[in-house]
């Protein structure tokens, strides 16, 4: 017979679960006064729920399964709990990686969505935007993870985050791979949209919590700076380009 801790554990809902990488991890520059924030983070403050993340930066989806899992099997007060939401949002490690691996990549993510299947009541995982990186990392690359992404999302019930097409100049950062803390509130609100159409509730609309106010001189400042270091990165990524190998 299970100890009452156990029966308690069991039971119980935490909130919302997340691995990932540094996406899903957060942390950043401020934006016109907002701080970066993880889109899970935003994703369970929309939804009303406590949030515990295991995300990482850099991290492959091999990491999630030999590093991030085992902390949160040993580390967690109650391992045995169940959540309503776990999200992992992985990938972009993975494919900007020179031994790009698609099968091992896809059995990572399946085993890590497996894992979260069964603590969890949803899941949610995304697509990689095919815009990737400066250099690009190829659309090739990237519809190979993509596609890995949602055959192992149907292999385990998960809800899927299309973001094939986000990007934008306040939403990414000039290195086209990380969002900005709008751009994490932005990626939030397109899964809230897509959670609330398979029945959860929607407490408030993530970009209803914050409040900015810039001026006409710093927008001015803000795009001249995002113009230089997008300048400078491109330059260095045609440098890179070039290279003979």
């Amino acid at each position: 017979m299970a100890a009452a801790s156990d029966r308690h554990e069991g039971s119980c809902r935490l909130g919302v679960l997340a691995f990932g990488d540094s996406i899903t991890n957060g942390g950043g520059e401020l934006q016109w006064g907002v701080a970066l924030q993880s889109w899970a983070l935003w994703t369970a403050r929309g939804l009303g729920l406590p949030y515990t993340p295991y995300a990482v930066d850099g991290a492959t989806a091999s990491d999630v399964t030999s590093r991030q899992i085992p902390a949160f099997l040993r580390f967690n007060a109650a391992p045995a709990a169940r959540y309503q939401l776990g999200c992992v949002y992985l990938g972009t490690n993975d494919v900007r990686a020179p031994g790009w691996d698609p099968d091992s990549f896809g059995a990572h993510l399946e085993q890590a969505l497996a894992f979260v299947r069964e603590r969890c009541e949803r899941v949610l995982t995304a697509t990689i935007p095919l815009d990737l990186g400066r250099p690009r990392t190829g659309a090739q690359r990237v519809q190979e993870a993509n596609a890995e992404i949602e055959r192992a999302a149907g292999a385990h019930q998960a809800l899927v985050l299309d973001l094939r097409g986000f990007g934008a100049r306040n939403l990414i950062m000039v290195d086209h791979v990380h969002p900005t803390a709008f751009g994490q509130i932005a990626i939030a609100e397109r899964a809230l949209a897509l959670l609330e159409r398979d029945g959860m509730t929607l407490r408030v609309h993530p970009s209803q919590l914050i409040f900015y106010s810039p001026s006409r001189l710093g927008r001015l400042r803000g795009d001249l700076t995002y113009l230089s270091r997008h300048a400078l990165v491109s330059a260095r990524a045609a440098l890179i380009e070039r290279r003979p190998y």
